[in-house]
């Protein structure tokens, strides 16, 4: 019952966050709040946010040795040892981290284990997650190209990759839809390949029970909010058409800090601008923020080098501490009478004497 709660909850925000700009632009015409002030504070809030975050994430000390590792750790020179999962030096680490980047390495190699009930005993099994893994592959470079082929709308000369980038995308040519006589323009390949992703990976938090119990509605709030965004930019592109001139000449105007609300611009975009908009605000806040936090964690940015080199707590400091010594001078007699061994015995008053 409680995922779903975490599914109303978060369905029901995204909806509002839909509702408020159709209504504010819709009924009341307030495009400079929508059009101007919400995306450069939602920037700000990105930013402040940001930078205290990592900030706050670089001064957490970090004394000990702990990277995750999968493979044989360096020692002995005829045992061969993994250079990748288990680096010992910098340059392991950045080959370590450089797949971990682009391919998603340790999601990769997950597994998820289930209870399989085998006549009437539960047996423990172990299944590969290379859906997950692809799933995930697939939705964050979508949404990389996606934001890359927007720069050709903040920048008057576009680059050429933006170019380049636009026409591999776009290769998929759809034309007329039939029985309608309504004109498609080029299909963007990486718009499909996003909604899939963002629905499989809603799907499959719901359908497996042990993601479903552990889920909150910050797991399923950016996932909702993401598949909104999307939405509205296909129904922009494919089917609600907006003035793209008039869009350009807003995005550059906030890109050069010369805003201005052009005529012509539909309420779909102004929609889409507060989605991208709440997005980026509440990035610094979510999980989400595991885009520059790989960068920062220890279990991957540390070589394991425990074996050849001793690492000493930083934050040892001088500790009054009773050594065995003394706490056998101190409780010696009282061992004795307890039975207890003892390195050395008490001295007797005649033993004392004769030293004497």
């Amino acid at each position: 019952m409680n995922f779903i709660l975490s599914i109303l909850f978060s369905s029901i925000a995204v909806i509002v966050l839909v509702f408020i700009p159709w209504i504010g632009v819709g009924a009341f015409n307030l495009r400079v709040f929508f059009g101007i002030i919400v995306p450069y504070a939602a920037m700000a809030t990105f930013l402040v946010g940001i930078v205290v975050k990592v900030i706050g994430w670089a001064r957490s000390p970090s004394p000990f040795r702990i990277p995750t590792t999968g493979g044989q750790q360096w020692s002995l020179p005829w045992i061969k040892r993994s250079r990748i999962d288990n680096p010992k030096g910098t340059g392991g680490v950045v080959v370590r981290m450089i797949f971990e980047v682009l391919t998603f390495r340790s999601l990769f190699r997950n597994n998820r284990l289930e209870y399989r009930k085998v006549g009437a005993l539960p047996k423990v099994t172990y299944e590969w997650e290379k859906w997950l893994w692809l799933a995930a592959l697939v939705f964050h470079y979508s949404f990389l190209v996606i934001f890359l082929r927007h720069f050709r709308l903040f920048v008057q000369q576009v680059p050429g990759f933006v170019d380049l980038l636009t026409k591999l995308d776009g290769f998929m040519q759809v034309g007329v839809l039939p029985f309608s006589g309504f004109e498609l323009p080029g299909v963007y390949l990486t718009d499909g390949l996003l909604l899939l992703a963002v629905t499989y990976l809603i799907l499959r938090r719901i359908y497996i029970s042990n993601t479903r119990y552990i889920s909150l509605p910050a797991d399923y709030f950016p996932l909702f909010l993401i598949l909104a965004l999307a939405l509205s930019g296909v129904l922009m592109r494919y089917f609600l058409r907006v003035n793209v001139v008039a869009v350009k000449e807003l995005a550059v105007g906030l890109f050069n800090f010369t805003p201005h609300i052009p005529a012509g611009i539909g309420v779909i975009f102004f929609i889409h601008l507060f989605l991208i908009s709440v997005l980026i605000a509440y990035f610094p806040f979510s999980k989400l923020m595991h885009f520059p936090g790989i960068f920062l964690s220890p279990t991957r940015n540390l070589s394991n080098n425990s074996r050849a080199v001793r690492h000493i707590n930083p934050w040892n400091y001088p500790v009054k501490y009773h050594t065995y010594e003394e706490y056998e001078d101190e409780f010696r007699d009282k061992m004795i009478e307890a039975g207890l061994p003892v390195d050395k015995q008490s001295e007797t008053p005649a033993e004392t004497g004769e030293k004497e």
